[in-house]
């Protein structure tokens, strides 16, 4: 019986027709085809040889860099799990996620290994199942990568993988408590692949640079699409976003896509025009923003500056994968959507508590039907159970649909405020607030008050150089929002003390903790 071709194997497939042209790249070094299907032989046998066998999980810690390619693929190749961990985490917030997937192994870069230290006795790994690698000596009690790989036969293991078993665990941000694994198999990812080079038209010519971490969905599905296709898949891997090298990398590799959140798209085009007219970006022209709003400005200063690209904004999750796209001709026109419906997406709902859809303009829980939706979570039935109706998939997001089916997010259910007995989005406070010529990011949540349960509480981040008072941003806000869902107070905070997730979205949990204060007002 025909079956779709996994990830790894259309690596094995373009080895085989293209085997010397370039296939995947970081700052130092490249991967031919045939190269990358090598190295994804060898690390599986390695593992194997380690005593791993078909179906156990493997933790990987790193921050961005081409050793991800081959361990994403080969651990495909052996049938073992990948459980990618955001390199932003700390040692408790790790060892939670490799006990909860029951890791047999874990593969670590040397600039991390402090992270691993403190928790290595709680975990249930042998020791010679701790991989090193880096630039730097292995420290006692670890197996070297490269020495494994080169010790390793290079044929392709003798392991059925078939395309329903599961390739990873893609452990979701934790923003409304523990993190939960979303198990997605070989044959979802392959069709995520799939369907993301149809929407955006990639090519065996295309370029794509992955700047969102390795260890999130995003990267994960754009790699896999480059995969899909045979373009060839670049992997940003400075520690941190750096917007000028950002510039300097798309112009020296020729880059003609990559992902970004509108953070960075203001990081880089706030750059000096003389800085910014040294790259030439003339290569690029696909681009997404996604994981936040885009202000109007933000995508016009884009389409400014990469005057060759075409625009898209996405809206999707780690659980349903792809759910929703603005297309390029679509950008101002429905300002403030995420669009219809992607390619390969059965049906998006919009449903109340009762599980009945709602009519377009009201606010329903959005749930989709994809045939790339995720397998359920880790050990986790009863959340599995909470995140389906019927085949219909949901992360507990709120939307609304205008009359020609465009979707416009309007939050978490779990973010939502209640004061007074009154729903309040925090994302329309949010878009209020942006306004304001003075701030430059925001985020709204709900803290306890005596007489209304919750109030609305603004933590916002102001432009450099910008000067406002808290009772003036309240006063502003005033003739311009409902009373109960105007902001009863403000904190200011410096942008980088503000809790984020590894692709910039706020952590409005954590963001709860960190706010102290009582509301002002009543």
């Amino acid at each position: 019986m025909t079956q779709l071709l996994t990830i790894p194997e259309a690596i094995a497939a373009f080895a085989r027709i293209e085997p010397g042209r370039e296939a995947a790249r970081d700052s130092r070094r490249a991967l031919s085809f045939a190269q990358w299907d090598e190295r994804a032989n060898r690390l599986a046998n390695a593992l194997l040889g380690l005593g791993l066998r078909k179906g156990d999980r493997v933790a990987v810690l790193a921050y961005n860099c081409i050793e991800w390619v081959e361990i994403y693929a080969g651990l495909g190749r052996a049938g073992l799990i990948a459980v990618p961990v955001n390199f932003r985490l700390l040692g408790p917030e790790i060892r939670y996620i490799v006990q909860d997937a029951g890791a047999r192994a874990f593969i670590v870069q040397d600039e991390l290994l402090g992270s691993v230290v403190s928790i290595r006795g709680e975990l249930e790994i042998r020791h010679a199942n701790y991989v090193h690698f880096g630039a730097s000596p292995p420290p006692a009690g670890y197996s070297v990568y490269e020495a494994l790989l080169a010790r390793a036969a290079a044929s392709a293991p003798g392991v059925s993988v078939a395309p329903q078993d599961t390739w990873a665990l893609m452990y979701t941000s934790g923003t409304t408590g523990n993190p939960k694994g979303a198990i997605r198999s070989h044959a979802g990812q392959a069709l995520m692949a799939l369907v993301t080079a149809l929407d955006f038209g990639f090519s065996r010519g295309d370029a794509g640079l992955l700047v969102m971490p390795m260890c999130h969905a995003n990267s994960l599905n754009f790699f896999s699409s480059f995969v899909y296709c045979g373009a060839s898949c670049g992997v940003y891997d400075r520690h941190s976003f750096d917007p000028e090298h950002l510039l300097a990398t798309m112009s020296a590799q020729h880059v003609s896509f990559t992902s970004l959140v509108p953070t960075h798209y203001i990081m880089t085009l706030g750059l000096p025009q003389a800085v910014k007219s040294r790259y030439d970006v003339a290569s690029v022209n696909k681009l997404l923003i996604s994981s936040a709003p885009a202000r109007r400005e933000t995508k016009l200063a884009i389409l400014e500056h990469f005057r060759n690209s075409r625009l898209y904004e996405l809206y999707g999750s780690t659980e349903a994968g792809w759910v929703t796209l603005l297309r390029p001709d679509e950008q101002l026109t429905k300002l403030g959507s995420v669009g219809r419906e992607f390619t390969g997406t059965g049906r998006v709902r919009l449903l109340d508590d009762a599980g009945n859809e709602v009519p377009d303009g009201e606010v329903g829980e959005l749930y989709s039907r994809t045939p790339y939706t995720f397998d359920g979570y880790w050990n986790l039935p009863d959340k599995t159970a909470e995140a389906f109706r019927g085949e219909y998939c949901s992360v507990g997001d709120m939307a609304r649909r205008d009359a020609d089916g465009f979707y416009y997010l309007v939050d978490r259910k779990k973010n939502m405020i209640i004061s007074g007995g009154e729903n309040v989005y925090p994302s329309e406070v949010e878009s209020l607030l942006s306004q304001h010529s003075a701030v430059k990011d925001v985020a709204v949540i709900g803290i306890p008050h005596e007489k209304w349960g919750e109030a609305v509480h603004a933590v916002v981040m102001l432009k450099a150089g910008t000067r406002v008072s808290e009772a003036d941003l309240l006063d502003w806000c005033k003739d311009k929002i409902a009373g109960y869902k105007r902001p009863r107070s403000i904190t200011f905070m410096r942008e980088e003390d503000v809790p984020r997730t590894a692709t910039g979205k706020i952590q409005h949990r954590l963001l709860r903790d960190l706010t102290v204060r009582s509301p002002s007002g009543s």
